[in-house]
């Protein structure tokens, strides 16, 4: 179906069809090869659809230049100054491949990259040789921005001897804590310090090789030229890439179910396995214990010795993850804070409905706070009677109601956004009718997305949680709330900052020029490029992107310095404004100003978010990935580090439960299936030690407590 708002997207497909269909006719010069093909495709998809695109000229060129090799060694330790130095005359090249001229830049590199390559793998076994001294005083910096390329081979040399010793030491610290820990055990059998270091320098020796044979059979010169594509597209803005045939096809087929199992979405990054999101309700999700950003460093199988997933790519680390129902599995996790902590989950089937809206009451002395839990904007369109978010909370909002509760809490919090009817629904549930959002595309004026219906469902006290992993239609909703001057937004210092809308769109040229997907041909299918095509505006005119909303009032929080939002991607679309919509703010309700005043006032001076605010801010600096290469003193801070992370904790868990709990009609609806009710449980016991609910009860509170002085003048 066709509409306004698909005339950008048609634009495109019109455009690059024009533009394949003069190739065929010959009234442009033919690419003579596959590569050359997609990267002129791309170039048409970019400079003709993209929301904002970057002038493709001899700058854009040398900035993909530059990056293209960070992306292929984001190490910095296979190519030597010498080599971009060698290669600088395709620098300024590389615009002008994308507007036609024949492709050189990428094969020259790429010969060099496996030249490089080739040393590295011929040499790395001989540097595991020999034992380590590690009493020495070195330090090792694993941080590109602070590197350069090597200036020789003495200097490559040296920075390969670094990174393996800290990769034996983290190794041989861990074994010597284990070493330690087993003393008195029955049966337990002193390891003496050089047989744990040998030990250590095989473990590193076997991850190695794997990434090795990884670089060396995976990572083929056509997965190296979609990582060149990759460059250009991510250099416009982050969100905007390139997918090759494969990896489209295995996004496809594998969405909605490749990660089942313990419900979390993996991504190699940096030779790591990392998790990118947890799945609500799944085994990762209900420990509590596993975190978006912790890299994947063991995997054990009930009692298994534990296998190092260094040099593992994501495809062969879901395969070891993965397993029967029922069984254990063991992940050790490096924290982004540089602990470590090993997880005992029992795998799973993914309970869908854990997604879904759920309440519960929170009650206060003679009050009752209405909660409501939602993990995503969902809409499930191919069934007449899906799930919808937007229906979902304004049952949920109608059972608490029921309860005649005094305030209600909406958690958006790690809410990564989803669809944009329900956000405009579900905003609508508040106020009465007028504009929520403004979405604009590069052809012209904003659209006024607007709530038509005239009823407010709930016009009480409101208070939305929301932290940095709040993005996209949690943002909007969030937004319209705090313009509408409807509820107090309570949480980090900010959403992550996603403002940007994006579509699919294949590059093969079809039938009549047009673009489509050939599924049927997989030979023939370049692959398809995700583009970035419009962007979200607040209605008081200000861009969601890169700054994403600020809330009422600050919580401190354990996440606020590890640099995951948005705007710590140099490559983001910048915030702008444009005009702002016409609405009236909300008038039936306590004054947001005074609350946010007091609250502020009163939080600077509680010793517990001081703490964490504090703890958090030396964490950061303790983990500035410049680590030391003396045992000791990685022993000293991994202890310093640890009970850093164990004081967030105890800090971050209230002294007292939240007296917090299910619904009356809930209870009962759970009470015949022993594992939903099992999981209701392990939800609320979590809310209960939640500081943060604990805080922005007592913010619902002087919300209500306000709203009463002003009733009674």
């Amino acid at each position: 179906m066709f509409n306004k708002k698909s005339l950008p997207v048609v634009l495109v497909i019109f455009v690059a069809g024009i533009f394949v269909a003069f190739q065929t006719i010959g009234l442009g010069k033919p690419p003579a090869t596959k590569y050359e093909k997609i990267l002129r495709q791309v170039g048409v998809m970019l400079e003709q659809g993209h929301y904002s695109p970057k002038k493709i000229d001899d700058a854009f060129s040398k900035e993909v230049f530059l990056k293209y090799f960070e992306a292929i060694d984001p190490e910095k330790q296979l190519f030597l100054q010498s080599d971009l130095d060698h290669l600088r005359p395709y620098e300024d090249k590389i615009d002008d491949e994308i507007h036609g001229a024949s492709l050189k830049s990428f094969q020259a590199i790429n010969d060099v990259y496996v030249k490089r390559l080739n040393e590295y793998l011929a040499s790395y076994r001989g540097l595991l040789e020999k034992p380590f001294n590690f009493d020495t005083d070195e330090t090792f910096i694993d941080d590109k921005s602070k590197t350069s390329f090597p200036a020789t081979e003495k200097e490559r040399m040296e920075t390969w001897r670094k990174r393996l010793k800290y990769q034996v030491l983290i190794r041989y610290a861990d074994l010597i804590a284990g070493n330690e820990k087993s003393k008195g055990q029955k049966d337990f059998k002193p390891r003496t310090h050089t047989e744990m270091e040998k030990e250590a320098r095989e473990k590193v020796v076997q991850s190695t090789d794997r990434i090795a044979g990884r670089l060396k059979n995976k990572f083929t010169e056509e997965d190296r030229f979609s990582e060149f594509v990759n460059t250009i597209t991510t250099c416009m803005d982050p969100h905007t890439t390139f997918m090759p045939p494969i990896e489209k096809r295995s996004f496809d087929e594998h969405m909605s179910g490749r990660f089942y199992g313990i419900g979390a979405s993996l991504r190699q990054e940096d030779g790591n396995i990392k998790i990118v999101a947890l799945v609500t309700g799944s085994p990762a999700w209900k420990s509590g214990q596993v975190q978006i950003g912790d890299v994947i460093a063991k995997v054990g199988q009930g009692n298994e010795e534990p296998q190092d997933m260094a040099g593992y790519d994501t495809e062969d680390a879901v395969k070891i993850i993965r397993g029967k129902k029922g069984t254990e599995v063991r992940l050790t996790l490096k924290r982004a804070d540089g602990t470590t902590k090993t997880v005992s989950l029992i795998r799973d089937e993914i309970v869908l409905d854990e997604t879904f809206a759920r309440s519960a009451v929170v009650n206060e002395g003679a009050r009752k706070i209405g909660y409501i839990f939602l993990p995503e904007f969902y809409a499930d369109w191919e069934r007449p009677n899906g799930a919808k978010s937007a229906e979902d909370v304004a049952k949920e909002i109608q059972k608490l109601k029921d309860q005649q509760v005094d305030g209600i809490i909406m958690d958006l919090r790690n809410n990564g956004g989803g669809s944009l009817f329900d956000v405009i629904q579900m905003v609508g549930l508040f106020i009465d009718e007028g504009p929520v959002v403004q979405v604009k595309d590069r052809q012209g004026s904003p659209s006024v997305l607007r709530d038509k219906d005239k009823g407010v469902l709930y016009d009480g006290p409101l208070a939305v949680m929301v932290n940095e992993f709040s993005a996209s239609a949690s943002e909007i909703f969030a937004a319209a709330i705090q313009d509408y001057k409807r509820g107090v937004i309570i949480g980090s210092s900010s959403t992550y900052g996603k403002g940007t809308v994006q579509r699919n769109i294949g590059l093969d040229g079809g039938r009549n020029g047009l673009l489509v997907s050939n599924d049927d041909d997989p030979a023939a299918n370049l692959g398809t490029i995700k583009l970035t095509l419009q962007k979200f505006y607040r209605i008081n005119g200000g861009s969601t992107q890169l700054k994403g909303v600020t809330p009422d009032i600050v919580l401190p929080d354990q996440f606020e310095y590890l640099r995951y939002r948005e705007k710590d991607n140099p490559d983001a679309l910048q915030w702008d404004e444009i005009a702002r919509a016409k609405y009236a703010t909300w008038s039936n309700g306590a004054d947001i100003t005074a609350i946010k005043a007091a609250e502020e006032k009163r939080i600077q001076s509680d010793s517990v978010f001081e703490q964490i605010k504090a703890n958090t801010e030396l964490l950061a600096r303790l983990n500035d990935k410049e680590y030391t290469l003396n045992l000791k003193k990685y022993q000293e801070e991994q202890k310093q580090i640890r009970e850093i992370v164990r004081q967030i904790d105890k800090l971050t868990k209230t002294e007292r439960p939240n007296p917090i709990e299910l619904l009356p009609a809930d209870v009962a609806r759970f009470s015949g299936d022993t594992a939903k009710q099992e999981r209701q449980d392990l939800w609320l016991k979590a809310l209960k030690s939640d500081i943060y609910l604990n805080e922005t009860v007592s913010i619902v509170n002087n919300i209500i407590s306000q709203n009463a002085i002003v009733k009674s003048k």
